[in-house]
This record gives C-alpha cells, structure tokens and sequence, in this order.
C-alpha cells in the first residue's frame, strides 16, 4: 500500500534535500507526499488535515520542539508512525519515550531512509489487517505515554506520568496534580483512564488516582459523597494520599473498588 508522508523542518533546504532523496527512493518505496510544514504549529493543523501515515520530524525547531510535537501527535486516537531526522544525536532517548520509530541522523542516506520507512509501514501495517487484532496491534506499536503534554503560556511542558498524584475534572479541563504544583490539561479522564488504567484509579466520577499515591483511607464528615449523592447514614470515606495534604472523597460506587487496594 503506498504509504502518505509528511515533512516538518524548519529549513527550506532540508526540506528539499529530503524530498530529492524520496524521489529517489520512490520505487523501491513508493509514496506519496501529503504535506509539509516549517513549524509545529503549522505541522499540527497540516497533519490533522491530511492525515498521513508517517511523520518525518526534525527534533529542533522555534517554539514547540519535535519532540514536543511528537507527544501532541500520540494523543491521537490512530497517531501516524514518527521518524525523526535531525543533526543532533543526544535526543534520541526522549525520541523513543514519544513513541517514535526510528532515529536519523543528517546527512541522511537513502538506504537509511527506505530502511525506516520499511520498518514504519510494517509496523503499521501489522496494527491493522484484522478487526479483531487491532486494539492489541496498535498497543504494541503506540504504548502508554510516560508524559502528560501540558500547553502553557505559549510553550508546551512534558509532566512525566509518574510524577502525578492525581487528575481531578473542573469545568472544561482535568486538573493534573504532582507533589510540586498543579497544571491544567485538556483531556476526559475517561480516555485517560482507559490508556492508563493500569497506573490510575477512579475515586469518583470526577477523579482518578495514581495507584502508588495511596497511603490509606479514613472517614470523612457527613454528607454528600463523591458523586454528589447523599450519605443516607452510610460512612462516607476519603482517599490519604502521599506528598499532599489535600483528600479526595471516595463514591459509594467506587468504594470496593478502593478499599481492596488498601487492604
């Protein structure tokens, strides 16, 4: 299946060198070029328009990184697969913590370059050709995040997942909460809690947890419960957490739930 690319550097002749040697690897893999773009910004918008299958990054660029830009990608329900092109070696680490699937380094040569893209289209190609395989599939190719993506006066923060204590809904956003600080993110605690339900536990309809951050439950004052429901003279409880005072109530529904980790 021929395979739609797309193109972000913020170098005019970086973009034409790498479009010259796609042209000249076009028939051992063929291709098509569905955009490109000289900034995250205008990548963003470009890839959400065109939807392309592979990303061809560079790692450095004015205001939001490649980086950066990888981690808003893999926020996507069906992300395209990333391979960074760049003249520095030292982020390849925090390349592959954003899931990217290889690595280049410039100059790049053209057996190089169709090897990754090979590689990439296997690999998503494998993610899938059966219905019944695809969640499994694209797991294995996309797996959970290791950082929340935080947007913040007009730069984008990496909070590493094990750093948050806990998510709570207020309004139109999920409040993130690490021992140091608060930030704001705009994702469901649904979606979060699907993809990383194995780190985070609802309390209530309008929390999630992180399963380490539990130290201990106690009783808490009368009243309404998490959800919003009356006590009816049933104990209501709350979550102890470790590095914050704060408590987060427990929902009747969520109680079982809850108490068996504290056991």
């Amino acid at each position: 299946m021929m395979q739609r690319l797309f193109i972000v550097d913020d170098e005019a002749p970086a973009r034409a060198r790498l479009k010259t040697l796609l042209s000249d690897i076009a028939t051992e893999f063929p291709h098509e070029l569905a955009g490109e773009a000289d900034g995250a910004q205008a990548a963003l918008d470009g890839i959400a328009a065109a939807r392309p299958d592979i990303v061809l990054l560079d790692v450095q660029m004015p205001g939001m990184t490649g980086i950066e830009l990888a981690a808003q990608l893999m926020r996507d329900a069906a992300p395209p697969a990333v391979i960074f092109i760049t003249a520095f070696d030292e982020y390849a680490i925090k390349a592959f913590e954003v899931h990217a699937l290889d690595y280049l380094l410039k100059p790049v040569r053209a057996e190089r370059l169709a090897e990754a893209l090979r590689r990439a289209a296997s690999l998503r190609a494998q993610a899938s050709p059966q219905p019944a395989a695809i969640a499994g599939a694209t797991k294995a190719l996309h797996p959970a995040r290791r950082n929340f993506s935080v947007q913040e006066r007009g730069r984008v923060l990496l909070v590493p997942v094990r750093d948050v204590i806990y998510l709570k809904a207020e309004l139109k956003y999920v409040t993130l909460r690490t021992h140091t600080r608060d930030y704001l993110i705009e994702e469901s605690l649904t979606s979060i809690e699907e993809e990383l339900g194995e780190v985070f536990v609802r309390v209530h309809r309008s929390a999630l947890v992180a399963r380490e951050a539990i130290i201990g439950v106690e009783r808490a004052h009368h009243g309404a419960d998490g959800d919003g429901d009356a006590d009816r003279g049933q104990e209501a409880w709350q979550v102890i957490l470790r590095d914050v005072d704060e408590r987060l109530p427990i929902s009747r529904r969520q109680w079982p739930v809850v108490k068996a980790l504290v056991r």
